[in-house]
């Protein structure tokens, strides 16, 4: 079954992730597409990061009547910082026939060279690229083994969810509808 891993730490899940993850499911090969939820990317800050276990559950709340997703937890048992290439490797081993490809924003390709065994990542693993804000596609165009994907540009961002709380506007339509309940039960990102 060939199944895209959507990588972040969905702080918090908003209707961007889901409309990109939706398109690359529709348009591209993908089967299934698993939201990984990341316990901290090494090369971004942890500052605003909430704790594991609710990015999970907002995630899981938001994906949760739709079979063609899944909510992971895969890197909360693998050491810290999760690196992709641990994390592949982690999960063909448990899901032997199954096909891993990674989903990623165009912004991630500036960065990708500093990622642990980038080559080995472009060797044996198919990346399928969608466009985000201020980044050229164009220049992108030949990179190896990857496609670009004209998914939609969605130009929405959990910082700009985080800020937008923080200021005390409205997000309601912005995230999907469990996962923006359990957010304001909590009073996340608030302050």
């Amino acid at each position: 079954m060939k199944t895209g891993l959507y990588f972040g730490s969905f702080n918090p899940i908003h209707i961007g992730h889901l409309a990109i993850a939706n398109f690359m499911i529709e348009f591209t090969e993908l089967e299934q597409l698993w939201f990984v939820v990341s316990p901290q990317n090494p090369l971004k800050q942890k500052r605003s990061l909430l704790k594991d276990y609710h990015r999970l559950e907002m995630v899981r709340l938001a994906v949760e009547d739709d079979d063609r997703f899944r909510a992971s937890d895969i890197e909360f048992k693998l050491p810290t910082p999760s690196y992709t290439i641990d994390t592949l490797a982690y999960l063909e081993e448990k899901n032997p026939g199954r096909e891993f490809c990674l989903v990623m924003g165009a912004d991630s390709l500036g960065s990708f060279h500093k990622w642990k065994h980038a080559d080995l990542i472009v060797k044996n693993y198919h990346r399928l690229i969608y466009p985000r804000p201020d980044v050229s596609m164009d220049e992108s165009s030949d990179l190896p083994n990857a496609t670009m994907v004209n998914a939609p540009l969605m130009e929405i961002s959990s910082s700009f969810i985080r800020k937008a709380i923080r200021d005390g506007k409205d997000v309601r339509h912005l995230v999907p509808a469990k996962a923006y309940q359990y957010m304001r039960e909590m009073h996340f990102y608030e302050k």
